[in-house]
């Protein structure tokens, strides 16, 4: 005998899991699932038969949540199945095992899943036989909503060989856990019955029994043997007592399942002759909690997940997230990661309890309880300092690899000392006495700024909803927060003010024979290493102070050319500097770090030219040039604002304070390239 339970119309569902979370998906069967249980024909070897089943469990359609604002899909196309044999729990716990699947099959509209009830516990025993006695069971898929994608009203989507309307969610990626036997599922409409078992097969068709005793075991567990077994007969006393000690045991489990608490139903369980079995059953239902109305459930979100979610709205790199949240909060905020400015506000209302219309309108409301709130600034914050600063690193500056980094504690001048040694060593004297060196200061000062802007989200922004448009701005402002840096020292660098290149601190050549190439970068570099230490006229002041160049700074006109050159194992030139057929080894290849950029060509900058180029020292060994922030923070900041009365919105301010100013002239040389 076969029995097939198939769900009733309403039963299309899926159910977020115990936690409330949206990545841990209960599928319960459709209106279109079956789920099949039989006894297996033969046992084999000695072994006990175990029953078969075999199920469809999902066939493709859009189902509507409780907790989710509209229907979701699960795409079968992305569905992962780790192996085919996947446990068959009781109520998705791990520890209440009922079988296991043989055989999953995922295909374009439907998925399908069958297998044996293996389980040898008292769970495989208690479904078996709560199946026997007519318990309505229900049957869910437990799986895991590896990316989950929101298609926005308006639009449409695919999956499942169907076409689906938007507003919808779509489970691109899930991965498929366990089949589980539960009690008390999301929908009392769904339900899956254990059948009961087969009458054994003769090898004559028409030999057939209804006796009992000729029932094959549904599970090993059951220890009932496929054949019947010959019994003696007992004696009316014997009889007596079986029943008395069975009534006993009945009214001792259905005592112990009560527990004092539910004590009409105890009552009527031993008036009535329940089973101890149907009596847990009972009290289960009565201790199910009701059901919310469908209009006061929502997304079960904190602050931190509205935030991640907004994080991955706007494009920042999931690396980073990661590193911010963990795994858990990502997984919570997958469902949302589409949000827009409208459903976070409204969010970070709900979450502060407002209650807020479902229905946006013309968002006064919900703007209003959203502004009012303490969520909405904080995430709205965080959210543009991430987007600033992945902006901010992501740009280029110039200036951090010729200039040393320093920090200051105010806004006040600081000066800074390099120690000249005039004396050096001496020979020691034969009584051991040390002479003493002398000192002499060389004074560079350094001065930090505030450089800033004001950032305004108005009810217009959040009508219009698009989140990604508005952390346009604060991506604008980290780039010109990194822009800003390099400005300020290209323009320092090439208005050579004061005179930083020239000729008294023996870091500048002109003429028509600086035009760069291999000639006049060994004029520049050898220049470069004849720097004295110090500006005194003592002759220990005259000594080099051996420091070589690593930076070789061009601009875009000079780009190819310096990377040919560094690039190049040989130079086709002879030893006057004549162009030639035969090979010359290249004394510079690899030498040097080339550094280009646009700045030192163009026209916005005084000084600018296409032809000068630069030598610079690593400025960890002494700097030529350096920059200062404050306390030591290199990154542009945003904070929220108090706005007028007149204004409004909500307003956020972003800025960063740093100096740059030239430092020791003994670490770079310019080359003018010309004349």
């Amino acid at each position: 005998m076969t029995t097939t339970t198939k769900n009733k119309p309403s039963s299309k569902r899926l159910e977020a899991s115990e936690d409330g979370t949206p990545s841990s998906l209960r599928i319960v069967c459709d209106d279109a699932a079956t789920i099949t249980l039989q006894a297996a024909e033969s046992a084999s070897e000695g072994k006990p038969a175990l029953r078969k089943f075999s199920m469809t469990a999902y066939t493709g359609g859009a189902m509507r949540l409780g907790g989710w604002p509209h229907p979701v899909v699960v795409d079968l196309t992305g569905m992962r199945v780790a192996r085919k044999s996947r446990p068959i729990l009781k109520d998705h716990d791990r520890g209440s095992i009922v079988g296991h699947t043989d055989d999953i099959r995922v295909s374009e509209a439907t998925l399908e899943v069958s297998g044996v009830i293996s389980g040898v516990g008292s769970t495989a025993q208690e479904v078996i036989a709560t199946s026997e006695n007519g318990f309505p069971w229900q049957a869910s898929l437990g799986a895991s909503a590896d990316k989950v994608v929101f298609i926005p009203e308006g639009k449409t989507t695919k999956a499942n060989g169907r076409e689906f309307a938007g507003p919808v969610y779509v489970a691109r990626k899930s991965t498929l856990g366990e089949v589980s036997f539960v009690a008390l599922g999301a929908d009392d409409d769904t339900e899956a019955r254990v059948a009961a078992g087969q009458a054994a097969e003769s090898e004559d068709p028409d030999d057939s029994t209804d006796d009992k005793d000729e029932v094959e075991p549904v599970n090993a567990s059951l220890n009932v043997d496929p054949k019947p077994r010959s019994r003696q007969p007992r004696t009316p006393v014997e009889d007596m007592r079986a029943e008395a000690a069975s009534e006993s045991r009945r009214i001792a489990g259905i005592r112990k399942v009560c527990e004092g608490k539910h004590t009409d139903i105890e009552a009527d369980a031993i008036e009535q002759g329940w089973s101890v079995t149907k009596t847990e059953l009972v009290v289960l239902r009565n201790e199910r909690p009701s059901a919310p109305e469908q209009s006061s459930v929502r997304p079960s979100c904190t602050r931190e997940v509205l935030e991640a979610a907004a994080c991955m709205s706007v494009g920042i790199e999931e690396k980073t997230l990661l590193a911010s949240y963990g795994e858990r909060t990502l997984d919570l905020a997958q469902p949302m990661g589409q949000i827009g400015l409208r459903e976070l506000v409204a969010e970070c209302a709900r979450l502060e309890g407002h209650d807020v219309p479902r229905v946006f309108g013309d968002g006064r409301v919900t703007i209003q309880a959203g502004f009012s709130t303490m969520s909405l600034p904080g995430i709205l914050e965080n959210v543009m300092n991430k987007t600033l600063l992945a902006a901010y690193e992501t740009t280029q500056i110039a200036a951090y690899d010729l200039c040393s980094v320093g920090s200051v504690s105010d806004f006040k001048e600081v000066s800074r000392f390099r120690l000249l040694g005039t004396g050096g060593f001496e020979p020691v004297a034969p009584d051991g006495e040390l002479k003493h060196g002398k000192l002499s200061e060389q004074k560079y000062t350094n001065q930090a700024d505030t450089y800033g802007q004001l950032l305004t989200l108005t009810r217009k922004d959040i009508i219009n909803d698009d989140l990604s448009a508005f952390m346009d701005i604060p991506r604008q402002m980290g780039r010109s927060g990194a822009e800003s840096i390099d400005e300020m020292f290209f323009t320092l660098l090439l208005g050579n003010s004061p005179a930083f290149f020239s000729t008294g601190n023996s870091n500048l050549l002109t003429g028509v024979d600086t035009k760069f190439g291999p000639d006049s970068l060994t004029a520049a570099k050898t220049t470069f290493r004849k720097q004295k230490a110090g500006p005194g006229t003592k002759p220990k002041d005259q000594k080099p102070i051996n420091l070589r160049p690593e930076f070789l700074v061009v601009p875009v006109e000079l780009e190819t050319e310096a990377e040919l050159l560094m690039g190049s194992s040989q130079l086709m030139i002879d030893a006057s500097g004549t162009p030639t057929k035969i090979p010359v080894d290249n004394p510079h290849r690899n030498k040097y770090r080339v550094v280009s950029t646009p700045h030192l060509s163009d026209s916005y900058y005084g000084g600018a030219s296409g032809k000068a180029w630069y030598l610079f020292a690593n400025p960890k060994v002494l700097p030529a040039f350096e920059i200062v922030f404050l306390n030591g923070r290199r990154t542009p900041v945003i904070e929220r604002v108090e706005m007028p009365p007149n204004m409004l919105g909500m307003g956020f301010r972003s800025y960063i304070d740093f100096g740059v100013n030239s430092q020791d002239p003994r670490a770079a040389v310019k080359v003018t390239g010309e004349a």
